[in-house]
């Protein structure tokens, strides 16, 4: 498995220094947060875009994906949804990266079945755009739809290798879902794996890898057990934390602890 970062723990730092992070501290990759607060987001121009990609192929430094923040099973029209979604397939075609994440978004004021169609609808759609552009959108566990269970219930319904899942280990775990439920839901559609840690389901204030209570070593057992392969990403939440320690301090610490994890599964 290869290992990457998320810039959502390093908010607002400029590319030149998340790479050189990444190079230093020893990791494969970077999930950009693709924000309009963050240097990289679908509002970059055409030649910024090209000077993103450049930096990334220079570095040696792969671009896992665009963290994006559509809400795809949201009550509302679909055209909007749809244009944003669009939006990142394009940044992410533009910069060379396969994935790109969007949130499921139900509203309270919506049915389970009526925010699974709605998701499942859209994603549909598209699909075909994401085809097109060589990119693949990747539904995270979170919020409405948290576990893979959860998430399934739209990804069946699309049936498109375009669209597959994104897991978020805190969200499955906030959930009650056991790593291999999970995995088994999952595995047909997944993208890449989340990893984190947190004090507890009350406090979810970001920690160290190993820190915590979520169950780290039992989801890289279950997907090594399976021969998967793909990334792990650690998402380190301090733009939502800004008490919390720099990211920048626990890089190398976390990625021994995720490099013992593996070894130990092995």
């Amino acid at each position: 498995m290869k290992l990457a970062f998320s810039t959502l723990g390093v908010p607002g730092l400029p590319l030149p220094d998340v790479l050189r992070l990444a190079s230093t501290h020893g990791y494969h990759g970077v999930e950009l947060r693709a924000h309009p607060e963050e240097p990289v987001h679908p509002g970059l121009p055409p030649a910024e875009r090209a000077d993103t990609a450049a930096a990334f192929k220079a570095s040696g430094v792969e671009l896992l994906g665009l963290a994006g923040y559509t809400r795809v099973a949201a009550p509302g029209d679909d055209g909007p949804v749809l244009e944003e979604i669009r939006a990142l397939l394009e940044l992410a075609r533009d910069l060379g990266a396969p994935y790109v994440r969007v949130f499921p978004g139900g509203g309270t004021d919506q049915s389970p079945e009526e925010a699974d169609a709605t998701a499942a609808r859209r994603l549909g759609t598209a699909a075909e755009d994401a085809a097109a552009l060589g990119v693949r959108i990747l539904l995270e566990t979170h919020d409405s739809h948290r576990t893979g269970a959860d998430v399934i219930r739209v990804l069946g319904p699309v049936g498109h290798g375009s669209v597959g899942a994104l897991w978020d280990v805190m969200h499955t775990w906030l959930g009650g879902e056991e790593p291999s439920q999970t995995y088994a839901a999952l595995a047909p559609h997944l993208g890449y794996v989340q990893v984190k840690d947190i004090a507890s389901a009350e406090d979810t204030s970001p920690l160290a890898l190993g820190a915590g209570v979520l169950p780290l070593g039992e989801v890289v057992e279950v997907l090594s057990r399976h021969g998967w392969d793909g990334w792990l990403c650690w998402e380190y939440e301090k733009r939502w934390y800004e008490a919390a320690p720099p990211l920048p301090e626990l890089l190398d610490a976390g990625r021994r602890h995720l490099a013992r994890l593996l070894n130990e599964s092995a």
